[in-house]
């Protein structure tokens, strides 16, 4: 029953100017968050990038050791010097430091995320920037599975820079300088 007779019984709801008050609430909250969501990306690209490539290097060295044979990762770049390109890790089997038909290809990865760049700081490091791994597990240099090779592969991207670190025994760690004082290397390139 009606307690005002004459006037219609209002509806519940949102009135028109309510929703176009909380629309613009939202939309001034969304333009505010926008820049970080692209810091955001930027951070998350940079750290899937960091994990893809650890990974290719636990697989080149358990691989390595399972097989009691040098097991290579070499970036897809031109002369093996950029690893923005992607990398293969393979077993040499013709000896041409190349991944090719008479090799075993294990594993290969497709270019890293547009502004993903990076830096190779190792024992030797002139191009080819090839990580390798003898037999017994031990990053070595590919011509000399004796020789030890070891160093850092930085990763830089939106202000932020992951690095992998191997040494003398041919174990990686990934770090954060950020976060980790050990985690030294070289400098983010100029944007």
């Amino acid at each position: 029953m009606n307690r005002w007779p004459g006037r219609a019984a209002r509806q519940a709801g949102f009135s028109l100017i309510e929703l176009l008050a909380v629309m613009a609430i939202l939309v001034i909250l969304l333009a505010a968050g926008a820049p970080d969501l692209g810091q955001l990306v930027r951070t998350q690209q940079l750290k899937a990038a960091t994990a893809d490539l650890f990974a290719a290097i636990g697989l080149a060295r358990a691989q390595a050791l399972a097989r009691g044979e040098l097991v290579t990762l070499l970036p897809k770049g031109a002369g093996g010097a950029d690893w923005r390109q992607g990398w293969t890790v393979f077993v040499d089997r013709d000896g041409d430091r190349l991944p090719g038909p008479a090799d075993t290809i294990l594993a290969e990865h497709g270019p890293l995320a547009q502004g993903i760049a990076a830096d190779f700081s190792f024992t030797t490091s002139a191009p080819p920037f090839y990580i390798a791994y003898n037999g017994a597990g031990r990053s070595c240099r590919d011509s000399n599975p004796a020789a030890a090779r070891y160093g850092t592969l930085s990763l830089f991207h939106g202000g932020g820079i992951r690095r992998i670190k191997i040494n003398m025994l041919g174990r990686a760690r990934s770090c954060d300088p950020a976060r980790d004082a050990s985690c030294d290397g070289p400098a983010a390139p100029p944007s």
